[in-house]
């Protein structure tokens, strides 16, 4: 049986194998690590970022895969460093922590394009 064009999940919803260790909280930014397991971003070159924890999950007494975690891949609000402004919208923006995004690239990972500065944060889409 030929299953080539089967619509099969949405690709904005999707369940990630966690990293051993790994606990993540709701609403972070999620990173794949370089062994390909979910774990919560933070300020470090080489992560690929897949979008935001959509629950806790804890890992911390599993091995690498033993728990998935439910991502939105999308359009999220994160708090801003103080880095970013009106000036940058539909720029990169980088990772500082699991809930807040910067400027600078130098020792991060990409998480997105900024679509919209706030008051209180950024609209950064992550696909």
């Amino acid at each position: 049986m030929n299953r080539a064009g089967n619509e099969r999940m949405c690709g904005l919803n999707i369940s990630l194998p966690m990293a051993a260790g790994a606990k993540i909280r709701e609403h972070c930014i999620i990173a794949m690590n370089e062994e390909g397991f979910a774990e919560e971003a933070s300020l470090k070159e080489g992560l690929l970022i897949a979008g935001c924890s959509q629950r806790f999950k804890d890992n911390s007494e599993g091995e690498n895969g033993e728990v998935a975690i439910p991502v939105r891949r999308g359009t999220f609000f994160w708090n801003n460093d103080g880095s970013i402004t009106a000036k940058d919208i539909l720029k990169d923006c980088y990772v500082s922590d699991a809930q807040t995004v910067t400027l600078t690239a130098e020792g991060s990972s990409r998480a997105g394009k900024i679509l919209g500065v706030e008051v209180d944060g950024v609209i950064v889409e992550m696909l």
